[in-house]
């Protein structure tokens, strides 16, 4: 019994890992740093004065329809600080080595608005595909996930 839970949490751990394996040696990052982030422990300090900067997107997911496996695709996800304090994206991490996220590096004043490029690689993919950014700022929920989708076919071979 114990041979055959072993077995299978072994081959679950294997899809789980393939899944953003494939293809992922033509991703050149946009960043060079490779720290993993914990969101789930993020606090953001109570500024003194109690304003906080509100991120505002125009939208919070994109969908690129239908793409051929190999695309490299582009969205800009358009912001608005809409808020009282500065805006600081701390860090962007893509949910895989396939989407990387280019976030201002500067602060964001109240009622500036700016763009987060997010680009995806959709080679080794195929079929319904979602993704995730994950945001850390220091707004008062501290991030900010933004989504991306799209359904990749695979070109028939001749």
């Amino acid at each position: 019994m114990i041979k055959k839970i072993s077995l299978l949490t072994v081959i679950g751990l294997l899809v789980i890992t393939a899944g953003c394996k494939k293809g992922h040696t033509e991703v050149t990052p946009v960043t060079e740093s490779k720290d993993i982030i914990d969101v789930s422990n993020s606090s953001t300090p109570v500024p003194a004065d109690g304003k906080y900067p509100v991120i505002t997107f125009e939208e919070e997911e994109h969908d690129f329809g239908t793409i051929q496996q190999g695309d490299k695709v582009v969205h800009d996800f358009k912001f608005k600080n809409t808020g009282e304090a500065d805006l600081l994206i701390t860090s962007a991490r893509g949910s895989c080595g396939c989407t990387v996220p280019e976030p201002p590096k500067q602060a964001i004043k109240p009622g500036e608005s700016e763009t987060i490029k997010v680009s995806f690689n959709s080679a080794g993919k195929h079929g319904e595909t979602s993704k995730t950014v994950t945001l850390l700022c220091n707004t008062k929920e501290g991030n900010k996930i933004l989504k991306i989708k799209a359904n990749i076919e695979v070109p028939a071979k001749d």
